[in-house]
């Protein structure tokens, strides 16, 4: 049998070897007095880079590299802005954060007040019948009392609402909406899934994790001409922001089905690696074994399963109680055993699996089930990966480098939920929340995104979060846990090199070298030397993806 790592470690060789060729000719692109951010451990730093059609032919000092050119090479004095490899993000929801940048902005709102006027501002604009959809709120913003339908039913009487929580994992209907999804107090809880109920039994109009399931029947699904639309606007902010990759976790397949469908149309402008849901694993076994695994612009081959719900939400699986609610547990989105079939099933089947997990019980089920999967299945280079791996037992962070799982965290949740997380955490379970330090540590390999749109999908704000841990509220200046800080070139290579790993591009993506494709982020600030602090104020000056401007320009 083939060994992956060796074949990956083959075609690297074999693009290095074709490119270091054809230098042997004019370059068609050519970067010089730039401050450039390989990657590479050996070749930190460089000066200059030589691009040939959309691969880098030359990295380098000026000199080397204007000694390549010819008539026809466009040359761009970078005048010391600052390159690196394109930023990559490793889970995002991205149809659903598209569509969100033309919903309702609840996520600043500060007070209940501003809540109701915001959604009942977005309520006029639409027509009668049409859904209010998005939103992000945060109840932590006005003193933490949760919302309910009576909040909002006087301003939205001819306008269906659910509104999400950030975290999505808890949605707010008004009493319309309620009616229209067929939810009242006889409807049952789903599995995994919750109805908030008030002291009478009656739908509060919160409903969590698989509860939102009940809205299916009643939302009217876009039509795929507004999905693709709606991909290429997030598309468009997701470049604005440098990057140029993102790995989509979604629970269906219908982002799958549009980006397929916006390849075909060659109207890409981004990569992107779909996940689809574990149920669903012999379907996506039939189409690997039928169409491979797609391309460098829109791959698949990846499953996402869920094993738990979220802190805010209350539904994250924890083996002690909640601090503010001691008769609660969490939820388990997907039974145990349910869960430990699906993967044992789909490993078998040579998929690349990934579960999201937030509660240390979560977390120490899932890695349970994925040495029982690599022990029954045999040796392979899988990549198991847990997303979010979010608070952990002490005694779990070495499993992680032992069973070469990756932790596939996002660093901007730690200073969001880190103003509040010792109510339900209490303060024995802090230091191992976010815990990105010890992970690096311990050897494990961890790589970074947003959960965009739980968080914003820009890099530059999450980098800042790992390296300095302060709240967002601005109450930690010295760091939130900050024996878990870690340092920022640690951060770009999570953002970076261990992203191409983690979806198996490791030969052709993540690091500014000979052979690799050239997506590039230019940024007017050296992000290894700027103080912490300056990182959120970097600006991008021009995303590069497959060796063209996709954002901005390349001229400073």
């Amino acid at each position: 049998m083939i060994n992956r790592r060796e074949l990956l470690a083959g075609m690297g060789a074999m693009f290095a070897a074709r490119h270091v060729f054809a230098a042997d000719r004019p370059l068609d692109l050519a970067y010089v007095n730039a401050k450039v951010w390989t990657g590479q451990r050996d070749v930190p730093l460089a000066s200059a880079i030589g691009i040939s059609t959309n691969r880098i032919t030359v990295v380098g000092d000026n000199e080397r590299i204007k000694k390549l050119t010819g008539k026809r090479t466009r040359i761009v004095d970078l005048q010391g802005a600052f390159v690196m490899p394109g930023f990559m993000d490793n889970h995002t929801h991205f149809l659903r954060a598209s569509f969100g940048l033309s919903a309702p902005e609840l996520r600043t709102a500060k007070t209940k007040q501003e809540f109701i006027e915001r959604i009942a501002k977005s309520a006029q604009a639409l027509r009668p019948g049409q859904w209010l959809q998005g939103g992000n709120w945060d109840e932590q913003m006005w003193g933490g009392e949760l919302p309910s339908r009576q909040w909002i039913d006087a301003v939205t009487p001819n306008t269906p609402v659910a509104v999400v929580r950030l975290d999505q994992h808890v949605a707010l209907l008004n009493s319309l909406a309620l009616k229209l999804a067929r939810i009242d107090r006889n409807t049952p809880d789903p599995e995994g899934g919750l109805i908030v109920r008030d002291e009478k039994g009656e739908p509060t109009g919160l409903i969590k994790d698989k509860a939102k399931d009940l809205l299916k029947v009643a939302i009217p699904k876009p039509s795929d001409a507004d999905i693709d639309a709606a991909i290429g606007v997030g598309t468009a902010h997701a470049l604005s922001k440098g990057v140029t990759q993102v790995h989509v976790t979604e629970l269906d397949w219908v982002t799958h089905d549009s980006l397929r469908r916006l390849r075909q149309a060659n109207r890409i402008g981004m990569r992107f690696y779909s996940f689809v849901p574990l149920e669903d694993w012999r379907k996506l076994d039939a189409l690997v074994k039928a169409e491979g695994r797609g391309d460098d612009w829109v791959r698949w081959g990846a499953l996402k399963g869920l094993v738990d719900g979220s802190l805010g939400s209350r539904t994250a699986v924890f083996h002690e109680p909640y601090a503010d609610d001691p008769a609660n547990h969490g939820i388990y989105r997907t039974p145990p055993e349910r869960l430990r079939e699906l993967i044992l099933e789909a490993d078998a089947a040579g998929l690349h699996i990934t579960v999201h997990a937030i509660g240390d019980e979560g977390n120490d089920k899932v890695l349970g089930m994925f040495e029982e999967a690599i022990a029954k299945n045999g040796a392979r280079d899988r990549r198991f990966r847990i997303e979010h791996a979010q608070h952990l037992l002490e005694s779990d962070v070495p499993r992680f480098a032992k069973l070469n799982i990756i932790a596939s965290m996002q660093p901007y949740h730690a200073i969001d939920d880190g103003r509040w997380a010792i109510k339900p955490l209490g303060p024995g379970r802090l230091h191992t929340s976010w815990a990105i330090r010890s992970l690096l540590d311990a050897k494990a390999k961890v790589t970074f995104g947003s959960d965009w749109p739980v968080a914003p999908i820009d890099p530059l704000v999450g980098v800042a979060a790992a390296v300095l841990r302060q709240t967002i509220d601005g109450a930690n200046p010295s760091g939130w846990v900050p024996e878990q800080k870690i340092t920022v070139q640690e951060a770009l290579t999570a953002y970076t090199t261990t992203n191409a790993f983690a979806g198996f591009q490791e030969d052709r993506l993540g690091l500014i070298a000979p052979g690799y494709l050239a997506d590039l982020t230019i940024l007017d600030t050296d992000l290894t030397t700027c103080a912490p602090e300056q990182i959120t104020r970097a600006k991008v000056l021009g995303t590069l993806v497959d060796g063209r401007v996709r954002y901005g320009t390349d001229r400073t």
